[in-house]
């Protein structure tokens, strides 16, 4: 017998959990200036506990050949990046009525 998930009542193959907490995230993707003129790329408003915020970020990182780490529940990438973060983001099921651009 399959498990269940405790949230949904669903079987674990079949949850929707993960996908309808993308679609309520409020998302912020915006560029800051670092030391020495550097810039990042900052995705923050995921909540750590609904999705997985080390997996989005190793995804992010490998698409946008950039670096990155996640600190203090929030995602910084390397370089300049905000609309290409945007497109997939939309992509991975998140809603794109949901992320804001600064």
């Amino acid at each position: 017998m399959p498990e269940i998930c405790p949230t949904c009542g669903l079987p674990k193959d079949i949850c929707a959990c993960e996908e309808i907490a993308q679609e309520q995230q409020r998302i912020k993707v915006f560029s800051q200036r670092r030391t020495f003129g550097k810039k990042v790329t900052v995705v923050e408003g995921m909540d750590e506990g609904e999705v997985n915020l080390e997996e989005i970020a190793s995804k992010l990182k490998k698409n946008l050949a950039c670096g990155g780490t996640v600190k203090e529940g929030r995602i910084e990438l390397q370089g300049d990046h905000e609309s290409r973060v945007k497109e997939m983001l939309v992509n991975m099921g998140f809603s794109s009525d949901t992320i804001d651009l600064e």
